[in-house]
């Protein structure tokens, strides 16, 4: 029959175990006054202040406000105008030489037919489109961005809560050898062995207290407050699995990917800019009109003259106008040219846009795969590291066990427990960055990714 340790060893292995649940709990309580925030919370705090996702959004507000502006080219235009001249002639001959002219008029134009112009507000609509692309870049960067600081302090807090409850453990196993030394039935060696090991986890823990300190930096100035203290992932953490579980299933959702779309309206843009250049050898049809009133004053000269030229004037007029190019000196065809090879490359930017999204995506399909394995495989150690920690002990009670063996089973589990909790916090990142890489990122998630926070 195996032999176990005593109860109250037991109890007490049990409560070490939970330590650094109870001293993240504290690390929490410490952060500040405020109660734990959300990540939803922390969200909708970051986009109303983090500055690359404020400039996105206004780059697309400056997008839309100039495809407005572009269309007008299509819009009759109307002008007023007014002016004073005063004509003066010494000829001896003339009939009138001198008058002073007050005229007030309204000239108007219609575009009737105009390739180019068409082509520009089109090639305004696919930059508007395109400006919501980068948006759309822009909100997913600042999910996982966020994210990432969020579970940047949980981890940081974590690591600091096991570096703290390993070196609990060692002091209690420190002062265990110096007894024993005391009495007689150990070494000097197993003392001056645990000391290294507490000097060692003593200098671990200051790098997890500045650690912790720099990730609340990072995540406070991205949400532009101060204290954050994010909420801990619910116990018993249950992490989702891939949806759907097949990285080519993944692959196929790319098309819609706003990188993808962004590079497709590159394209697009250059092949209207081409129709642009060969619009340069069509003509342009413009309705054009004024109406205007007109009064000649002072006027001086014979008589009959004077009187067929002083008084007011009405005029207005309606037509058509034609402009033909007939020949620039080879600028359009040279033109047509240049934007033949940008076109090029622009469909070469688009095809290499998604061979990109595509390996991305199955390469971040591979690294969730590998996050859930790994978190299977450590939590699966962290049992046997617990295990083995016991028998450890109640073997260095019993004698068939020295201090160091007990010593690397309290690292061993420690580290075990530490990488378990970073792994939870890769693999739901994992997903996310995902999404992220297939273009399917929505702030949906980030309300999926806060129901696995505790209350």
């Amino acid at each position: 029959m195996p032999l176990r340790p005593p109860l109250h060893h037991r109890i007490a292995l049990r409560a070490t175990a939970f330590r650094p649940l109870a001293l993240a709990a504290l690390l929490l309580g410490v952060a500040g006054a405020a109660p734990a925030q959300s990540l939803q919370a922390l969200y909708d705090a970051a986009r109303g202040y983090d500055a690359t996702y404020l400039a996105a959004r206004a780059q697309a507000e400056s997008a839309g406000h100039q495809y407005e502006r572009v269309k007008a080219l299509q819009r009759p235009t109307v002008a007023l105008g007014a002016g004073l001249t005063r004509n003066l002639s010494d000829s001896p001959n003339a009939d009138a030489y001198y008058s002073s002219r007050s005229e007030v008029g309204v000239n108007a134009r219609q575009p009737l037919y105009n390739r180019g112009n068409a082509l520009t507000i089109d090639q305004a609509e696919r930059s508007l489109q395109s400006a919501q692309a980068d948006l759309a870049l822009a909100e997913q960067d600042l999910i996982v961005r966020l994210t990432q600081a969020y579970f940047d302090v949980l981890a940081a807090q974590d690591t600091l809560g096991t570096a703290q409850a390993n070196k609990a453990a060692i002091v209690e196993q420190l002062a265990s050898a110096k007894r024993n030394f005391e009495v007689g039935t150990a070494t000097i060696t197993d003392t001056r062995e645990a000391q290294a090991r507490h000097d060692l986890a003593l200098a671990q823990e200051i790098v997890a207290e500045n650690n912790l300190r720099t990730a609340r930096v990072a995540l406070d100035q991205l949400v532009g407050t101060t204290g954050v203290a994010p909420r801990p992932l619910a116990t018993p953490v249950q992490l989702p699995g891939i949806a759907p579980a097949d990285a080519e299933a993944w692959v196929a959702q790319t098309a819609a990917s706003p990188n993808i779309r962004r590079a497709q309206l590159a394209y697009d843009v250059a092949q209207l800019e081409t129709g642009k250049a060969q619009a340069g050898h069509l003509p342009t049809v413009d309705l054009v009109g004024s109406y205007g009133k007109s009064r000649n004053d002072n006027v001086v000269g014979r008589a009959q003259a004077v009187a067929a030229l002083q008084g007011n004037f009405t005029s207005g007029s309606v037509g058509i106008e034609l402009n033909l190019p007939l020949f620039s000196g080879h600028a359009v065809s040279n033109r047509v040219k240049e934007t033949l090879a940008l076109e090029e490359k622009a469909r070469n930017d688009l095809e290499f846009a998604r061979r990109s999204v595509t390996r991305t995506t199955r390469q971040a399909f591979l690294a969730v795969q590998s996050g859930e394995a790994s978190v299977r495989a450590l939590e699966a150690a962290e049992a046997s590291s617990q295990l083995a920690l016991e028998a450890t002990q109640l073997g260095y009670k019993v004698g068939v066990r020295v201090n160091l063996d007990v010593l690397n089973a309290q690292t061993q589990l420690y580290t075990t427990r530490r990488d378990l909790y970073k792994a939870r916090y890769d693999v739901v990142l994992g997903q996310l960055r995902l999404k992220q890489a297939a273009g399917t990122l929505q702030p949906e998630d980030v309300s999926n990714v806060n129901r696995l926070l505790a209350p």
